[in-house]
């Protein structure tokens, strides 16, 4: 795993969290206000992950203007809906950034809609902050990813599984998008580095808002009868999890016998299910409710305060937005401004705390430091942590394990500014520093 950052700082926050304007607050004029866009799925397939996370960033917003807001003006969020609709994602971005002059973005959380986006924040100079999970391969100027790349997630993950549950097989089920089919092109070549057969990985992908899983789940025990451990890797993303999970407790698929670990699977979307057949089944992610540390309890209060609903949930891409408005509020103070080219200039080396006790810190590839935890789902839609690095680990953007990204790095400083730099050339391959 590359770039592992020991002895982070056990420091607890005392108010982390800021807060700007509601939708209540009376109107004030656009000079005395910075806006803030809010780019998130309320209604579609992905609402059940998304909607908490515009909620999340009213919350921010709203603490914020509480402590002052920023450079002297109070903070104004502008909320809009692209319905899980990827093209629709690219429109309503525009939107923000043309119409409503929105000084930065947070949102997007499938990777077809971030896709989607990354054209118009490179044409319009503008910026977003990217808050979940995502399969790698890309370094854009104008985005940050405070969400893990797959080694801070999918390897680690697969790790934990060969060593301490001495897997053998292999099930890698997935959503049909770009996420779980680059993570999963990722891992089967993980795998096979480790020694991994091919017959022993099944690979298998299913529509957004999937529901009939009784023939694949089938499939997968079928698969998992060989005589060797056998685990599923889930990718599978939004409200296609419901009847997933159900139909594994259905057809009796308990933890011990074929566990599960899911990347996009957290307290929110737990929330929805009876958890009851799901015990002991996992999820790799950077950050748990469960967590213990000062920081994290402070935070919780303060979201069921601001909620005023005691069973209001955390998860972590909420925490990936807390640390995301951070770092931007921490640059925009540093630059006096908030130019988008001066936001990006300061905020490399910007570190805020994180929920877990510790600091986070954006990197020269625009992805942040970050712990890694395994949970095990509790009775009560909670996890248990398992295991977690010793340290930090450094969002890797381009894999050590493709041939095409091997030698890629990204370091978007002065001068070499560039998101795929090619070391065994000396060449960068474009400022766009994506790949499809």
């Amino acid at each position: 795993m590359r770039g592992l950052v020991t002895g982070w700082t056990m420091t607890a926050m005392a108010g982390l969290v800021a807060a700007g304007v509601s939708f209540s607050a009376p109107a004030q004029a656009a000079d005395d206000t910075i806006k803030v866009g809010v780019l998130h799925s309320l209604s579609g397939t992905m609402a059940i992950s998304e909607t908490t996370l515009k909620d999340t960033m009213l919350f921010l917003i709203e603490e914020q203007n509480k402590k002052g807001g920023l450079l002297g003006k109070k903070l104004e969020a502008v909320v809009v809906d692209p319905a899980s609709d990827w093209p629709l994602f690219a429109e309503k971005a525009r939107q923000l950034i043309e119409q409503d002059k929105v000084a930065a973005v947070f949102g997007c959380w499938t990777s077809s809609s971030r896709k989607s986006v990354l054209p118009v924040f490179e044409e319009l100079n503008s910026l977003l902050f990217y808050p979940v999970q995502y399969e790698g391969e890309e370094s854009q100027r104008n985005v940050f990813y405070t969400g893990a790349a797959p080694n801070q997630q999918a390897i680690p993950a697969v790790d934990y599984l060969m060593n301490e549950e001495g897997v053998q097989r292999w099930v890698l089920a997935g959503t049909d998008y770009v996420y779980p089919q680059t993570t999963n092109k990722i891992l089967q070549a993980y795998l096979a580095s480790k020694g991994v057969a091919a017959e022993d990985i099944m690979v298998n992908y299913t529509p957004f808002g999937h529901s009939d899983w009784q023939t694949i789940v089938s499939d997968i025990k079928k698969f998992g009868s060989a005589g060797k451990k056998t685990a599923v890797v889930s990718t599978i993303n939004g409200d296609a999890n419901v009847p997933f999970y159900k139909e594994l407790g259905n057809q009796g698929i308990k933890a011990e016998d074929i566990p599960v670990v899911a990347f996009s699977v957290g307290e929110e979307e737990l929330a929805g299910l009876d958890t009851t057949p799901l015990v002991g089944h996992l999820a790799a992610w950077n950050y748990f409710q469960s967590v213990d540390s000062q920081a994290n309890a402070e935070f919780i209060s303060a979201w069921k305060a601001y909620t005023k609903n005691d069973k209001r949930v955390t998860n972590d891409p909420m925490e990936a937005h807390v640390i995301g408005f951070n770092m931007w509020l921490k640059a925009v103070e540093k630059a006096g401004t908030t130019d988008p080219d001066a936001v990006i200039d300061a905020i490399v080396g910007v570190s805020v705390p994180n929920l877990s006790g510790g600091f986070s810190t954006m990197m020269p590839n625009h992805h942040i430091t970050k712990p890694v935890l395994i949970g095990e789902i509790q009775a009560d839609g909670q996890f248990e942590t398992v295991w977690q690095t010793a340290g930090l680990v450094v969002g890797d953007e381009w894999s050590d394990y493709l041939e095409d990204s091997k030698n890629l790095i990204a370091d978007w400083r002065a001068p070499m500014s560039c998101g795929n730099f090619n070391v065994a050339t000396g060449k960068c391959g474009g400022k766009g520093g994506t790949t499809n």
